[in-house]
């Protein structure tokens, strides 16, 4: 499977654009009542985290814009949206947004990565970097309720405990924040609920001074009664009455949360332009005037943002140029429904329209966004296959999931080239069900057209990914590399690809000369194309070839490129370099160097989970040399864990031609050897280390096993088995032990 050069993608100046928006702190503005009983009070708690929670309307963002402008500590500002609801990404933009205010420049590319571990590796690492921070800070998160994915919030628990004292985290949402319970349980946490931010008396009397709006004493009541407070519906009532001095100050909303009413008395006054502007502009996240104008068909966008802002306390400005603006989360809400009840006909092609613009400035995911809203079914599809390794690359493994999910097997099913991604994604992530369904799908498919991934035809794409499963044995497997190294032609991006699985094959059927020639072709082609996975792939498996040969100096010089290719694109956590650190663990053991094995080995050891049947000959491999480096080193209970883990996948891929004689060999001498040092445990198994993030969360173990989608019992086994093999009696134990030998953290 070939991957983008660079795990950080170029960015396009929309998106630049918008993500600086996003990490802007707002301006703050004119004519709204101040916070600041609440901001000193927060600022002066020692409390970590401060959480603001309320229904929309009540004044959450003001008073964080507030607080912020206030600040003598430095201040790190995320605008959380719905495109930060994937862990990679989540904190991807959680790390620039604290890079803008420490002098730590590693974060952001720590934060991406190849099949990047968000939970068990990137978390860990940007919690480790707040609490080193050199001086105190406040991050602020705007919005919480943006993030609805349980492993978002897994994440950001992790990330919330690395916040060191002096520092704070604020954020700001409308329901309870998960993390905040076992924080409260603590005393770790001080809150702002809906109570503290109503208005009194005095907030109403500066609301409508404000709009030089005169009030009685009794109308002041009124109102208050009438509103209980709620901050929008003050706002609203005081521009209703500006606007229509004749009616008074009366309301009639009976449900101060539905506002309904008030919104729509605020826009009886205005032109249907400018009503029309409002109701079909509200399918979109941000406003920029050139994307209204798209959305509109006219030429006035700047124009209407720059008036609405000015006249209007719910339409907002992102960045200080006044480039994107955002509506209030309640005044849009009330503009969708609007649309919905008036012109629902044109909802798909405003969608359509903002999918055209995103598509044409450059911000494909923005685009796939929208036309999931639409029945444009086929060019979602088609574009989604355009951006599934790309995305993957980054780590942002939810996304593409969520896409596919979204799109259902029965249009991914009508683009069999998109089902061939949808199947390597699932061999690379070890999710063996998915790989298998979708290479199911592919072998019974058809497709004459050119696919969108790079490959040369949908017959090729599509045995490569049969030919890394190898489920048929080698000489199928050998057939079906053969076939896709005969259709990419040179300057293929998947050529390399496919001279890698031919060599793999070989190997399998014990051509070992032949073999070596492809290894060194298709490691040297990937080094030009700039696909570092079969650069990592290929000098790896190399390097273990000319080990066997006793060349060690050429087999080092063949897995330098593939450790300084994981180390600069981060590629730890992903499934071929494990092969990568079990030839480096080898090498240092050759050297001498038992302190470099050790650490080889221990960042082998992490990869396993993902190394699993449906990449057998990988899957095998790295484990078999694994079990010798154990062997050699006296620790036979290790090897024999991991030869038992290669019995299981040989249960299921029972014909690796060489590898499986490899095994049978190793397998008799290990078994006629000595007894292991008796200080040495056996190795946590895949499952304990897919167990072991989590035990740095908030979660419960019933919880816990729901994110697994195993039984309590069978969690609460691993994480007894945990307890163990490290020798603690708590989660904290384990998790500082686990860290302590580098099976968590960076």
């Amino acid at each position: 499977m070939e991957e983008p050069q660079d795990p950080l993608p170029s960015i396009g100046a929309l998106d630049r654009s918008l993500f600086e928006a996003k990490l802007s702190v707002p301006s703050h503005r004119q004519g709204v009542v101040s916070r600041d009983p609440l901001i000193r009070a927060g600022r002066a708690s020692d409390q970590r985290v401060v959480a603001v929670t309320a229904p929309a309307g009540y004044g959450k963002s003001t008073l964080l814009t507030e607080w912020a402008h206030a600040e003598d500590r430095p201040v790190a500002w995320v605008s959380l949206d719905t495109f930060d609801d994937d862990p990679a990404a989540l904190l991807f933009t959680l790390a620039s947004a604290y890079e803008r205010v420490s002098p730590d420049r590693e974060l952001t590319a720590d934060m991406r990565g190849f099949g990047l571990s968000t939970l068990g590796r990137a978390a860990p690492r940007l919690a480790a970097a707040f609490g080193s921070a050199p001086e105190p800070f406040v991050l602020m998160l705007d919005d919480l309720h943006a993030l609805r994915s349980p492993a978002c919030h897994d994440v950001l628990s992790v990330v919330v405990a690395g916040i060191p004292p002096g520092s704070q985290l604020v954020a700001a949402g409308r329901e309870e924040q998960p993390h905040v319970p076992r924080l409260r349980v603590s005393g770790e946490v001080l809150e702002f609920g809906a109570d503290d931010l109503t208005l009194d008396e005095a907030g109403v009397q500066q609301i409508f001074a404000d709009a030089q709006v005169e009030l009685t004493t009794e109308q002041r009541s009124e109102v208050l009664d009438r509103t209980e407070g709620w901050p929008a519906g003050l706002y609203l009532a005081a521009l209703i009455a500006k606007e229509n001095p004749s009616e008074g100050v009366g309301i009639t909303g009976a449900d101060r949360y539905i506002a309904d009413y008030l919104y729509r008395e605020s826009m009886a006054s205005q032109p249907e332009d400018v009503q029309r502007f409002l109701r079909r502009t509200a399918v979109v996240d941000q406003l920029s005037g050139p994307l209204c104008d798209a959305l509109l068909e006219g030429s006035t966008g700047q124009a209407r943002l720059r008036g609405l802002e000015a006249t209007s306390l719910f339409v907002i400005p992102m960045d200080r140029q006044r480039e994107w603006y955002r509506y209030h989360a309640l005044y849009r809400e009330f503009l969708l429904d609007e649309l919905r009840r008036t012109e629902p006909e044109i909802i798909p092609k405003l969608h359509l329209r903002a999918a055209d613009w995103y598509e044409s400035n450059g911000s494909p995911q923005l685009a796939v966004d929208h036309l999931l809203h639409t029945d444009e079914v086929d060019r979602c599809v088609q574009l989604v296959t355009t951006l599934v390794l790309p995305t993957y690359s980054v780590g942002q493994i939810s996304t593409v999931q969520h896409w596919l999910m979204t799109l259902e097997d029965a249009s991914i099913e009508l683009h069999p080239p998109l089902t061939v991604l949808a199947g390597w994604v699932g061999v690379l992530t070890g999710h063996t069900a998915d790989a298998e369904r979708w290479a199911a799908i592919a072998a019974a498919s058809s497709w004459e057209q050119a696919p969108l991934d790079g490959t040369a035809s949908f017959a090729s794409a599509r045995a490569m990914l049969s030919a890394v499963m190898c489920a048929e044995g080698p000489v199928s497997m050998t057939e079906d590399a053969a076939l896709a190294v005969g259709e990419e032609p040179a300057g293929s991006p998947w050529r390399d690809s496919a001279l890698l699985l031919l060599a793999e094959a070989h190997l399998l059927t014990g051509d070992l000369d032949h073999a070596e020639t492809l290894l060194a072709e298709s490691a040297g082609l990937g080094a030009q194309l700039g696909n570092t996975d079969t650069v990592v792939a290929g000098g790896s498996e190399l390097a273990l070839l000319l080990m066997d040969r006793s060349r060690w100096e050429d087999a080092a010089g063949s897995l330098a490129p593939a450790l300084a290719a994981i180390d600069e694109y981060r590629m730890d956590d992903y499934v071929v370099s494990a092969l990568a650190f079990a030839a480096a663990a080898r090498l240092a053991l050759h050297r001498g160097d038992l302190d470099e094995t050790n650490r080889q080995l221990t960042r082998a050891m992490r990869t396993r989970p993902a190394c699993t049947y449906v990449i057998p000959w990988l899957a095998v491999g790295a484990r078999l040399q694994l079990a010798k480096v154990y062997n050699a080193l006296s620790d036979t209970i290790t090897a024999h864990h991991l030869m038992r883990e290669i019995d299981d996948i040989l249960l299921r891929r029972p014909s690796l031609g060489r590898l499986t004689e490899d095994v049978q060999a190793f397998q008799a001498s290990l078994t006629s050897s000595g007894p292991t040092d008796a200080n040495i445990g056996p190795p946590l198994s895949p499952a304990e280390l897919r167990v072991l993030p989590y035990l740095q969360t908030h979660l419960t173990l019933p919880e816990i096993a729901g994110r697994l989608f195993v039984s309590h019992n069978t969690v609460r086994s691993q994480v007894s088995s945990i307890y163990r093999k490290f020798g603690v009696s708590s989660r904290s134990e384990a998790v500082q032990h686990a860290t302590d030998v580098g099976l968590l953290g960076g």
